[in-house]
């Protein structure tokens, strides 16, 4: 079953400014993986952000020498370093916002779910960490598989007795929707930065599902031209790794796009109001039991799941093949929480 609810805000998701400043705030932001190739970045990005007044670097190695880098740079947000286990909770006290793009990435030939036992355990380690010293922060996970490591959060939430934290806890799936916008505005010769396209389901192939019937502005393609964009999104960060020929995944554009996502969360904190990002939560949307979608973002996290809207029959047929796999994807994440909690 899907939504139907109307999405009048949604041409805010089209924004491509990293930060917005018409509230005030006061914001903590931790990074959890602050030393990797998305977490430099990422930090380097935030560091911009007027409405960060501390920002909270954590990772196994080399956080110090970051937190120094970044330190030097003329804007108004404090950087801490904090490296290894031991410091994990300083880095976490007092958080609003915490970003975890830690783990390891994807090298050619590789999926996202090949990297399943190795970041699983991290994400799991995180979120315990997260649940105990800011139960009340907003969190977005990076790690991939983005479709698993969601659920390992929350269960790991529930298990530590945590409220509300189906409105706290999302999949940062904003670079599909950077992608998409760029693609299609590219193929329509338009301007990318009035291009706003909802990509709805997963993080990972078949699963990502942009509804390029609902673009905004209007854009139409013949079929295969329709089909061959869509593939494109759904397998652009292979065609990154690809590139990048073993030197890396997508991290430039992944923390371009974890910015865009923090930006909009934390005008939101501070009482901004129509803020919308798609992202992978829990949701009643369709048959699985998390899925992304364009979300209404408030002080409390999610505000309200603008749903799929009024999908083409092309578009109904990409989320009947999707589920298969993103129902797979998640209940593998539950799993390794039920066989590894202690």
């Amino acid at each position: 079953m899907f939504s139907r609810l109307a999405r009048p805000a949604l041409s805010k998701c089209m924004s491509q400014r990293t930060f917005t400043t018409s509230s005030k705030t006061n914001a903590k932001v931790a990074v959890l993986g602050a030393s990797g190739g998305i977490g430099q970045p990422l930090s380097l990005l935030l560091k911009t952000s007027p409405a960060i007044t501390q920002l909270s670097l954590y990772d196994i190695a080399h956080t110090p020498g970051v937190a120094a880098d970044l330190s030097h740079i003329e804007t108004p947000a404090k950087v801490s370093g904090h490296m290894g286990p031991d410091e994990l909770d300083a880095c976490l006290e007092g958080a609003d916002l915490v970003l975890i793009p830690a783990g390891v990435p994807r090298k050619p030939g590789m999926t996202r779910d090949d990297l399943f036992n190795t970041n699983a355990s991290i994400v799991l380690n995180l979120a315990k960490a997260c649940a105990k010293k800011c139960p009340q922060a907003m969190v977005g996970i990076i790690t991939n598989p983005v479709n698993s490591t969601v659920p390992i959060a929350a269960e790991v939430y529930k298990r530590e007795g945590v409220q509300g934290w189906e409105k706290r806890l999302f999949g940062v799936t904003t670079l599909d929707a950077v992608r998409a916008n760029t693609f299609i505005a590219e193929a329509r010769g338009l301007e990318v930065a009035h291009m706003s396209v909802p990509v709805i389901g997963g993080h990972s192939g078949v699963t990502i599902i942009p509804l390029i019937s609902q673009a905004t502005p209007a854009v139409s393609f013949p079929p295969e031209e329709r089909k061959a964009l869509t593939v494109r999104i759904q397998n652009a960060g292979t065609e990154v790794v690809e590139a990048k020929a073993g030197a890396g995944s997508a991290t430039l554009s992944m923390a371009f796009a974890a910015a865009r996502f923090a930006g909009k969360v934390l005008e939101a904190l501070a009482g901004g109001e129509g803020q919308v990002e798609c992202a992978f939560v829990k949701s009643n949307e369709t048959d699985s039991s998390y899925f992304a979608t364009p979300i209404l973002l408030g002080k409390n996290g999610v505000e309200a799941n603008l749903g799929v809207g009024k999908m083409i029959e092309y578009e109904i047929q990409l989320v009947s093949e999707a589920k298969e796999e993103l129902q797979a994807n998640i209940k593998k994440g539950e799993d390794f929480v039920a066989q590894n909690w202690s």
